[in-house]
Formats: C-alpha cells, sequence, structure tokens
C-alpha cells in the first residue's frame, strides 16, 4: 500500500511540475521582458540588422513611395532604384537608431494592445523609420525620395483575431508576475527537503529525481508551446510582414527557449544522478 502511494504522490508531483514549470517561465517572461521597455527593445534592436526584417522595411517604405508616383513604363525601373536605396539605408547606423527609437515607442503600443480592447492586432509602426528614410535620401539628392509619405506604416506581429484570444492570458501573466516561477522552485525544495527529512536518503533521493525529471518535462511542454505558439500566429500574419514577425517573435522568445535548455538539462542531470545515487546506496546495502 505504501509503495502505491508513493507512486501516485510521484505521478502528481510529475504533471504538477509539469504544468507549473512552463507557467511560471511565461508568466516571469511577461513581467521580465515583455513588460519592461528596455529589455524589450534589447531583445529586438539587434534585428537592425536581419535581412529579413531589412527587407520587409525597405519593400513597405518602397511600396507606400510608388503609390505616390507614376512615371509610366519606368515605373518598375523607379521601383527598383529607390528600394536598392532604401536598402542600403537600412545598413547604416542611422537605421539602427532609427529602428531602436521606433521599438521603443512601438513597446507602448504592443503593450496597450495585448491590455486594450477586442479588434486590434499588435503592429510595430514605422513611422519614425521612415521618416530618418526619406530625410537621408533627400539629403542625398534621391530622386522621388522626396515622395515617400511618412504616415503609419505597420510590420503586424498578431492578427486582431489571435490578439483577442491572448490578451485574457496575458493579463493573466502580467498579474502573477515572478510569483508562479517563485512558488514552483520552493514547492520543488519542500517536497525534497520532507522525503528526506521523513524517509532518509533514499527516499530524498527519489524525491530529486521525479522533481527532475518534472522539470525536465515542464521544459519540453514549455518548447513545445512556444513552437505551437510560433506557428499560429505567423499563419495569420500577411505574407509580406511573415519573415519579419517571424524574425521579431524569435528575438523576443529567445530568453525562453534559453530557459528552457537550462531547465531541461539541470532536470535531466539532477533525474539521472539521483537515480544513479539510489542505485548506487541499494547494491552497497
Amino acid at each position: 500500500m505504501r509503495t502505491y502511494y508513493s507512486v501516485a504522490l510521484s505521478a502528481v508531483l510529475l504533471v504538477l511540475l509539469a504544468v507549473l514549470v512552463p507557467l511560471g517561465a511565461l508568466s516571469a517572461w511577461v513581467d521580465l521582458e515583455i513588460d519592461d521597455t528596455d529589455r524589450y527593445v534589447a531583445a529586438v534592436a539587434p534585428l537592425a540588422g536581419d535581412s529579413d526584417v531589412r527587407d520587409t522595411v525597405a519593400d513597405l517604405i518602397t511600396d507606400n513611395a510608388m503609390k505616390q508616383v507614376d512615371v509610366g513604363p519606368l515605373q518598375s525601373t523607379v521601383r527598383d532604384f529607390l528600394h536598392q536605396a532604401v536598402r542600403s539605408f537600412t545598413t547604416t547606423d542611422a537605421f539602427q537608431a532609427a529602428w531602436t527609437a521606433a521599438n521603443r515607442t512601438a513597446h507602448e503600443t504592443v503593450t496597450a494592445a495585448l491590455d486594450g480592447s477586442s479588434g486590434e492586432s499588435v503592429t510595430i509602426d514605422l513611422a519614425p523609420v521612415t521618416e530618418k528614410v526619406k530625410k537621408n535620401l533627400v539629403d542625398n539628392g534621391v530622386p522621388f525620395a522626396d515622395h515617400i509619405p511618412v504616415q503609419h506604416t505597420d510590420i503586424q506581429l498578431v492578427s486582431a483575431d489571435r490578439a483577442d484570444q491572448l490578451r485574457q492570458t496575458f493579463q493573466w501573466l502580467r498579474a502573477a508576475s515572478v510569483w508562479p516561477a517563485v512558488g514552483t522552485l520552493v514547492l520543488a525544495l519542500l517536497v525534497v527537503a520532507t522525503a528526506w527529512v521523513r524517509g532518509g536518503p533514499s527516499r530524498g533521493l527519489c524525491a530529486v529525481a521525479v522533481t527532475g525529471a518534472g522539470f525536465a518535462l515542464g521544459a519540453l511542454l514549455l518548447r513545445g508551446l512556444l513552437a505551437l505558439a510560433r506557428n499560429r500566429v505567423l499563419n495569420e500574419v500577411p505574407a509580406s510582414d511573415k519573415a519579419a514577425a517571424a524574425a521579431v517573435y524569435d528575438a523576443l522568445t529567445a530568453s525562453l527557449r534559453t530557459t528552457v535548455w537550462i531547465v531541461l538539462g539541470v532536470g535531466v542531470a539532477a533525474a539521472v544522478c539521483a537515480t544513479a545515487a539510489r542505485y548506487r546506496r541499494r547494491r552497497t546495502a
């Protein structure tokens, strides 16, 4: 009977940790990165050097400019020339500064959209970038650069429908803050300590092994959730924005993917070492 209860409690602990680990990681991520402007900007600032982001920015700015230009049979030639000029600007330090400034402003928009009412998509407004591009090209005498309109030109990150589905979850995770992660660690330590005190080293090592397996399982579940969310979000983003949206998504979730591998490694190591130590104790006994 005691063995039955031990197995049942181990199964409950395994499932509980598998649920709490991704929950704790996500709530801490929202609190420490998505809700923090400086960390958000630091995560997406390097994307100014990403080829997909540069191509998307150049395409959007050029397409809007060409709506204001009509040169007949030379339309395609002018578009290619202007696109090349804009794309060249995206390799400069000025573009890096403009991209960082745009994302600092966009952070307020992103969090407001996730906090706001239904029907709002999550986007990055390229107007500050467009303004810098236009000024640079006009100063360098690039033909038709003065026709580039400085207006709201967005890279869509999350569609309105998908944002509606994410809002309640986002608000709950924000309210939870880092406490689910703290609670998960406290629970794991209490379980191991209790098992060690009441059942001795053998049961303590068993608790360590089950706890490690629970952390590893939770890490794998989190990795699966990230992959599933990525596919669903990108499937609803316009084809023209997909590559840039993917780059932004990957940049923002990089810390979560790192967390997955750290927790997985620690969990597997704990489970394997505890199991080996318990087996060695039995052989010695």
